[in-house]
């Protein structure tokens, strides 16, 4: 068995193909009765080739068809839009009004409420000036916009801002070391501020 593969890209079995002609009818001597002769061959070819370049006039056509479909679709929707600015402006967004053309009036501003509290504060590794903080996302509330991670020294009052993050974990780095800091976390978005965290307490 030959130790080349058939091929299996469609280029290439039509150069073996072409190739296997010309060998064949060049070499008669030692090929003087193949299976297929040249002529079939030849005439596989061929229709092979007439088959391959409609489908490629096909695939321009469906192309060029393609194309106009898409700007038949975008001047459809401006039409479209043109029409529902003119009806929202007609009917000062009247939500009946403009259901009748299949749209809607605008949404009513929904209230947004502070996020509740942060659950579940620990911190997975620690090191020289630098803490890993993990944390649960608040389970009531309104949507939370960010997270902001707080220190204060052990038994002081006032929390100092020092990360935030978008995501329930953060590594806090280049802290003081040697001394003893409560971390926090609050979760806020644009209405407020959530409860704060519990805390975790740790010297770095």
């Amino acid at each position: 068995m030959s130790s080349r593969r058939f091929p299996t890209v469609e280029a290439s079995v039509l150069t073996l193909g072409q190739e296997m002609s010309v060998g064949l009818s060049e070499n008669t001597d030692i090929y003087p009765a193949p299976p297929v002769e040249v002529a079939a061959l030849d005439a596989s070819i061929s229709e092979y080739e007439e088959a391959r370049d409609a489908v490629v006039a096909l695939q321009a056509e469906a192309k060029e068809a393609h194309d106009k479909k898409e700007a038949k679709l975008e001047a459809l929707k401006r039409n479209i839009k043109t029409n529902l600015r003119y009806a929202e402006n007609t009917v000062n967004f009247d939500d009946g009004k403009l259901k009748r053309i299949g749209w809607s009036g605008r949404k009513a501003p929904g209230h947004l409420t502070a996020p509740g509290q942060v659950g579940n504060l620990e911190s997975p590794d620690r090191g020289d000036g630098w803490i890993a903080l993990a944390w649960r996302a608040p389970t009531e509330g309104g949507k939370v916009s960010a997270y902001r991670v707080e220190r204060r020294e052990l038994g002081a009052e006032p929390w100092t801002r020092i990360d935030m993050a978008m995501e329930t974990s953060a590594r806090v780095a280049d802290q003081p070391q040697g001394t003893k800091f409560e971390f926090c976390v609050v979760a806020v978005n644009k209405a407020g501020d959530g409860a704060r965290s519990n805390v975790v307490t740790a010297v770095l």
